[in-house]
């Protein structure tokens, strides 16, 4: 649905389409025969302003397709509410320094001929109503196929990135449906093998809200009866259109982003051979220039071979720390001239960027405000960043309360809350801050990939025990963890208690341990900074994810 590739092309929103363009970045890089499909998104996502009382106000965002990518003459049609509509594609290609190029289809229904509504459809990225979501799904997914199919693509396998995509099986089951008469049960005249064969299915949320579903109702009113309706009830759910359990049902090889996400998954969908394979960033992308030219002289070729990074014991201490501070600087910098809170290059700095929203509680810092200003007034800093969905008023009144806490704070702590959260935004913040903070409840975060781009630049993590960091966490050698152990499948009804767990950890090591060696014990903090890049870097990088791809998703 989403695709993140360069910061002025917004058809993003976050984490899933930044993933989405990093898988396509290593792709070019590795040389892989890939195209992929997504949304034109020609209104973006929002753009996010904030008000003196820290309210969040969306705007469409303006940007010009004809400046990034090509309108390719040919056109397919899909079939919506009984309207023959019209999609037409914008190619982009992904180019790497290896020379593999990978190109991407923006498909676009803003043709001369749809009527005003359906000129619409591919205006907002998770925008309007189910009904405006379920008729981007069929131009994503039916549309998608037919696109490709006119542009004589061959291809061996589909990947589909969330359920968004799965309408994509109901075209692949036209096209093979068998000749078979008088058969016994219907759905033999399907060839759901062959279908299955050719499908890959990866899921990026243990949310259940985050699993598209229709009711047939709305599903037979906008995109008609493609197949029999028993059928399509038999695949992807008898009360309702459940997008993910469509591909799940329809794909040979299923994966989560997380070791632990592909459990939590088994657990939502009982019965499915889920594997796991997590997720990674693309290691040119998300460094920043200081590191990048420390890893040239250190660790050549660390680009497109980021297992150099085992190696980063060659780079001397004070080298890497002057890369880092070089980048601090630049980033203070940056939040003083937006905001002008004057933060200073020597304090403790603390990350918080991401998706505003209720389950990553950003201000689970803040739980006991006297225990918070005890231990850290006049030690740290805090930079927030992060969107709210439009529809999330959890998650704008969570901004609102940010700044509340900024103002009640001044003085003791200083606070910082960047507006209009992008990819040039993210890169400045999560390579400048001392520590990246990440407190999500468990275990909602399925896989998270803000961390594993802070480890790219020596930033540790200082993290709840869910999604990656369960993995490349080594306690007071990669990171810290907040909390106990991962042990839950799914959410606990008591929130409460969670949180105040939660918090006294943090509180404690933040008081105890983090606080200390930032500021008396250098040389252990620097050793730990090399840690994170010589086993998480290493690791969590997207040429890993799609060497794993190929070898077990792609060529079974």
């Amino acid at each position: 649905m989403e695709i993140g590739i360069a910061n002025d092309i917004p058809t993003y929103s976050g984490g899933l389409g930044v993933l989405a363009g990093d898988t396509l970045k290593s792709g070019a890089d590795l040389k892989l025969p890939m195209v992929a499909v997504t949304l034109l998104s020609r209104k973006g996502y929002f753009t996010q302003d904030i008000n003196d009382n820290g309210r969040q106000i969306e705007t469409p965002t303006k940007w010009e397709p004809s400046k990034y990518m090509t309108l390719l003459p040919e056109k397919v049609y899909v079939q919506i509410e009984g309207r023959d509509v019209a999609v037409q594609a914008w190619l982009y290609i992904v180019k790497s320094l290896t020379s593999g190029c990978i190109p991407i289809l923006f498909l676009d229904t803003d043709v001369a001929g749809n009527n005003p509504g359906d000129r619409e459809i591919t205006s907002y990225l998770y925008g309007g109503d189910q009904i405006y979501r379920l008729k981007q799904e069929v131009v994503l997914g039916i549309g998608g196929m037919r696109m490709l199919h006119e542009l004589g693509f061959e291809i061996k396998k589909y990947h589909m990135n969330e359920g968004h995509a799965s309408l994509l099986t109901l075209e692949l089951l036209i096209r093979y449906k068998r000749a078979i008469e008088d058969v016994w049960d219907e759905r033999l005249v399907w060839d759901v093998d062959r279908v299955k064969d050719i499908c890959v299915f990866t899921t990026h949320t243990p949310i259940e809200a985050g699993h598209d579903q229709f009711s047939y109702d709305l599903v037979l009113q906008t995109m008609g009866e493609l197949i029999p309706l028993n059928v399509l009830r038999d695949l992807g759910g008898k009360d309702s259109l459940n997008m993910t359990r469509l591909a799940l049902n329809l794909s040979e090889f299923v994966n989560g982003v997380a070791k632990k996400h592909g459990e939590v998954s088994k657990n939502m969908f009982p019965g499915y051979e889920i594997s796991a394979i997590t997720n990674g960033v693309h290691s040119f992308t998300w460094t920043c220039d200081s590191l990048k030219k420390l890893y040239d002289k250190y660790l050549p070729g660390w680009a497109n071979e980021p297992e150099l990074f085992v190696r980063v014991g060659r780079i001397p201490d004070d080298e890497l720390w002057a890369a880092h501070m070089e980048t601090k600087k630049a980033l203070i910098d940056f939040v003083n001239t937006e905001t002008g809170v004057g933060m200073d290059y020597d304090t403790l700095t603390i990350g918080f960027a991401r998706r505003a929203t209720a389950y990553k509680r950003p201000d689970l810092i803040f739980r006991n405000m006297e225990t918070i200003e005890r231990i850290a007034s006049g030690k740290i800093q805090l930079i927030y960043s992060g969107k709210a969905h439009p529809r999330d008023e959890n998650g704008k009144w969570l901004i609102e309360k940010i700044h509340a806490i900024k103002e009640r704070l001044k003085g003791k702590i200083k606070m910082a809350y960047i507006r209009n959260y992008d990819m040039d935004k993210a890169l400045k913040i999560i390579s400048g801050v001392d520590v990246w903070l990440n407190t999500p409840l468990r275990p909602r975060e399925a896989s998270g990939t803000s961390g594993m781009k802070a480890a790219h630049n020596g930033v540790m993590n200082f993290s709840i025990l869910d999604g990656w960091w369960i993995e490349g966490h080594i306690e007071g050698f990669t990171g810290w963890s907040i909390g106990p152990s991962p042990t839950e499948s799914t959410l606990s009804a008591d929130i409460e208690t969670m949180d105040r767990r939660d918090a006294d950890d943090l509180y404690n090591k933040l008081e105890n341990i983090i606080i200390p060696m930032y500021y008396h014990d250098r040389r252990t903090w620097i050793r730990m900074m090399q840690n994170a890049i010589g086993k998480n870097a290493y690791y969590f990088n997207s040429h890993r994810m799609m060497r794993r791809y190929v070898t077990e998703a792609y060529i079974r």
